[in-house]
C-alpha cells in the first residue's frame, strides 16, 4: 500500500464546528477499510466557502477534536492550517504539508457535496495532479465524472450536521449531546456552565 518511505495519510479538512460522531466514524471506517494508514482531521481556521460562518474559537475546536479521537492512535488532529495565511486554500495547505512531511503520502478525503463543487476550488487541477482523492457519500449527492485517482469510500451515509448540533445546543434545553462523542459533549456542557 505504501512505500518504505511514505506513510499513507488521509487528510480530512474542515472547521469541525464542532466535531461529531459522523466525522469520527468516517475516519475509523477509512482506516479499517485499508484506504489509509492514518487519518488526520485538519482543523481549518476558515473555510473559503463559508466566510460568514460563526465559528467556535480556534483553540476550542482543536481541543474538542482532540478529545473526540483520544485513545485511537490511527486518528490525529492537525492544526497545520493555523500557521498558514488565511484563508488557506487546500492546494496551498497540501503543498506546504508535502514539504513539511516528506515521509508521508497525503490523500485528500472529501464528501460528495464537496466533489460536486470541486471544480470551483482554487487550483483544483493541481490538487488532482499531486494527490489521490477518497470521496465519501453524502445524502442527496451523486458521484459523477470521477478522475482515475479517486476512490469512492463504501461508508455508511451518516446524516449528522454540525449546524444542527449547534442549533440544538443553543435552543433546546433538553438536548443531551446526541451525535457527539461523550467527551466532546461533556466539555461543551462544562464550557456553557462556566459562561452562565
Amino acid at each position: 500500500m505504501s512505500t518504505d518511505k511514505q506513510k499513507l495519510t488521509g487528510i480530512y479538512g474542515g472547521t469541525f464546528n464542532p466535531i461529531h460522531n459522523g466525522h469520527v466514524q468516517l475516519g475509523r471506517a477509512l482506516v479499517e477499510a485499508g484506504l489509509v494508514e492514518e487519518l488526520w482531521f485538519l482543523v481549518s481556521p476558515q473555510n473559503p466557502f463559508k466566510v460568514n460562518q460563526e465559528l467556535l474559537p480556534d483553540e476550542e475546536r482543536l481541543r474538542l477534536a482532540r478529545l473526540a479521537v483520544r485513545g485511537d492512535r490511527r486518528l490525529r488532529v492537525s492544526d497545520f492550517e493555523f500557521r498558514l495565511p488565511r484563508p488557506s486554500y487546500m492546494v496551498h495547505t497540501l503543498e506546504a504539508m508535502r514539504r513539511h512531511y516528506p515521509r508521508r503520502e497525503f490523500v485528500l478525503v472529501i464528501g460528495a457535496d464537496n466533489w460536486e463543487r470541486f471544480p470551483q476550488w482554487y487550483r483544483s487541477e493541481e490538487i488532482l495532479r499531486h494527490h489521490r482523492l477518497i470521496i465519501y457519500p453524502r445524502p442527496g449527492y451523486r458521484l459523477e465524472g470521477l478522475p482515475p485517482n479517486a476512490t469512492v469510500a463504501q461508508t455508511p451515509l451518516l446524516d449528522i450536521s454540525s449546524t444542527e448540533i449547534r442549533k440544538q445546543i443553543s435552543t433546546n434545553p433538553d438536548y443531551k449531546g446526541e451525535g457527539l462523542p461523550p467527551a466532546v459533549w461533556n466539555e461543551i456542557k462544562k464550557n456553557h456552565e462556566q459562561k452562565d
